[in-house]
C-alpha cells in the first residue's frame, strides 16, 4: 500500500474519531469477491462458466420455467440473467438457515417476471449474485460465509473481514450508519440488508483488508499470479455478450488510466464504497464512508487521490 488515510468521526456528533482499523461496509463491492469464489470453484473443476441453474439444482429444475433452468453462471456473473433488480427478501429470510434461504431464492426465480430474454441485455440484479452464492453452497455443502473466509479472506490475510452491519449494538466502536448525514437510531450486525443477500452486498472490512483483495485483482489484470488461474481470471474479467460488466466490475475506458479501468460502487443505503483499478497505471484507489448518499463526495475523493498519485509518479 502506498498511502492511506482517514478523516471524520464514527458517529455524527459523537466526537469519536474514525480510524484506519475501522470496518467499512462494502455493499455491492462484495460482488467481485463472490465472483472470485466462483472462479475458484471453476479452477477446482467443480463448475463451468457454461453451467446452468438446472445443472446445479436438478432437484429444483422441474419446478422452474425453461428460461430460468437455462440461465448460466456466465450470465449471472455478467448481470445477463434478466432477473429483476431485487427479490422479495423478507419472505425468503423465513426459510430456515441461510443456505435454505438461498435455495429458496433460486426457487423464487421461477416466479419472477424476466425483464428480457436471458443473455440478451444487461440488467443489474442482486438476485444474480445471491444465486451464485447458492450455487457455491450447493457444490460445496458449506455456507457462502464459510467459503469466503476459507477461500478468500484467509489466503489474502483479510483478518478482520466479516458480514453484515458493523459495530456492537449501542456502542460507537465502529463506523455508525448514516443517511443524509443523520445517524440511524441503531447500529450493529443486523443493521443491513437481509443476510440472505450477503453474496451480493454483505461484506465489511477495514480498508486495508479491502486493499488486499483489490491488489490481488490488480495483479491478475496485469498478468501476475493471484488466487485464480490466468485462464479463469481473464475470462472472469472479460465482459461477455459484448457488454461492459464482468465479474463484479464495470469495465470502462479512461484517459487517466491510459486505457481500461475497472470500477464498482457499493451501498446498503447507510454506507458507501467505491473502487477503481487502473492496470496500466499499476494502481488501485479505494474510498469508503459511513454515509449512504455519498457517491459524489466519494468520487471527488478518488479524483483527489488520483492527483496525489500523479504528483508521486511524475
Amino acid at each position: 500500500m502506498l498511502a492511506s488515510g482517514v478523516v471524520g468521526v464514527r458517529k455524527s456528533g459523537s466526537g469519536v474519531n474514525a480510524t484506519l482499523e475501522d470496518e467499512w461496509h462494502l455493499g455491492s463491492d462484495t460482488k467481485a469477491m463472490t465472483a472470485t469464489l466462483i472462479g475458484l470453484l471453476i479452477d477446482d473443476g467443480k463448475l463451468r462458466f457454461e453451467s446452468a441453474i438446472a445443472d446445479e439444482f436438478p432437484d429444483l429444475a422441474p419446478k422452474l420455467p425453461e428460461a430460468i433452468r437455462k440461465i448460466t453462471v456466465e450470465q449471472l456473473l455478467a448481470h445477463r440473467a434478466a432477473l429483476p433488480w431485487e427479490a422479495d427478501w423478507g419472505p425468503l429470510s423465513a426459510h430456515g438457515s441461510l443456505m435454505e434461504q438461498r435455495v429458496a431464492t433460486v426457487l423464487a426465480a421461477g416466479s419472477a417476471v424476466l425483464v428480457a430474454t436471458p443473455g440478451a441485455s444487461f440488467n443489474y440484479s442482486n438476485w444474480d449474485y445471491v444465486i451464485l452464492g447458492a450455487i457455491a453452497e450447493r457444490i460445496t455443502g458449506r455456507p457462502w460465509e464459510e467459503l469466503m473466509r476459507q477461500r478468500i479472506f484467509a489466503p489474502l490475510k483479510m483478518e478482520h473481514a466479516g458480514f453484515g452491519g458493523t459495530g456492537t449494538h449501542g456502542a460507537i466502536d465502529q463506523p455508525w450508519p448514516h443517511v443524509n448525514g443523520i445517524p440511524l437510531s441503531s447500529n450493529g450486525p443486523e443493521i443491513d440488508f437481509r443476510a440472505v443477500m450477503a453474496p451480493a452486498a454483505g461484506v465489511h472490512c477495514p480498508i486495508g483488508d479491502w486493499a488486499k483483495f483489490t491488489i490481488n485483482e490488480l495483479k491478475g489484470l496485469r498478468g501476475e499470479p493471484g488466487l485464480l488461474s490466468p485462464e479463469t481470471f481473464k475470462r472472469l474479467h472479460t465482459p461477455a455478450f459484448g457488454g461492459d460488466y464482468a465479474g463484479g466490475w464495470n469495465v470502462v475506458q479512461r484517459d487517466w488510466a491510459k486505457g481500461t479501468a475497472y470500477t464498482h460502487g457499493g451501498t446498503n443505503n447507510m454506507n458507501y464504497s467505491i473502487a477503481w483499478i487502473a492496470p496500466r497505471r499499476d494502481v488501485v484507489f479505494l474510498v469508503c464512508t459511513n454515509e449512504g448518499q455519498a457517491f459524489t463526495p466519494c468520487d471527488e475523493a478518488v479524483h483527489a487521490l488520483l492527483n496525489i498519485y500523479d504528483s508521486m509518479t511524475r
